[in-house]
């Protein structure tokens, strides 16, 4: 985040993160609770789509972390909101499937998703995953948010674990349909221990940085019993 208010709790109630809302996951507000300095665009980006992205930090019990998108690439806030102003949450997962409005489809980040949606036999068919970034957003909302230059943002998600090689070929296959749409696909692995690049797991690294809610960590084996949840 650019830019994060302050904690709406004191910071040593701040020891856990709600497991109903998952890093990624589009949560529509009933309402944003104002917040001293925040930036001039938020209020106008929640009222043309009022919806938040969870993010990684802790929080006290009642809340939950989020973050706010702008229109520009630069603004992006960090923030809280309690859990009575949620009124539903969108999964990436939830989004795999679902198509922009008629007139954004050629934008490249979208004609990869659908390259994505039309190959029933290609690698990533067996994971559970969905757009994120941009694209999701723009696909839960209907708001304008993928630029032609946009990448396209993937979550995949990885209970268990994944060998260095099945990585490098999940990889090498989202990087050939990226290239056919002239486009970047940054695609994350949600772990156990937190969310990783695919890129850096298939790189077959000793240690790998991992995205906590305690801040990056590196470590050799996200599925590892012992770093606990994200």
């Amino acid at each position: 985040m650019q830019v994060c208010a302050a904690p709406p709790f004191a910071s040593n109630h701040a020891m856990s993160c709600d497991a109903r809302w998952r890093p990624h996951d589009l949560l529509r507000l009933h309402r944003l609770p104002p917040f001293d300095g925040e930036p001039a665009w938020v209020r106008g980006s929640f009222e043309r789509a009022p919806y938040a992205v969870v993010r990684r930090a802790p929080a006290a019990d009642g809340f939950v972390a989020v973050g706010l998108r702008g229109a520009e690439r630069s603004q992006r806030y960090g923030t809280w909101v309690h859990l009575d102003d949620i009124e539903t949450a969108v999964p990436p997962e939830a989004l795999a499937q679902r198509s922009p409005l008629a007139e954004r489809a050629a934008l490249p980040a979208f004609a990869a998703l659908v390259a994505l949606q039309r190959d029933i036999a290609g690698t990533l068919v067996g994971f559970v995953w969905g757009p994120a970034g941009s694209t999701g957003f723009e696909l839960a909302t209907q708001a304008p948010t993928v630029t032609f230059s946009s990448d396209l943002d993937l979550l995949i998600r990885a209970p268990e674990k994944l060998s260095h090689h099945a990585a490098l070929q999940l990889l090498n296959y989202l990087q050939a349909i990226a290239q056919r749409a002239s486009i970047r696909v940054d695609a994350q692995l949600e772990t156990p221990a937190g969310g990783i690049a695919l890129a850096e797991w298939a790189a077959g690294k000793a240690r790998v940085m991992v995205r906590h809610a305690r801040g990056p960590q590196l470590i050799a084996d996200p599925w590892a019993p012992a770093h606990g949840d994200a």
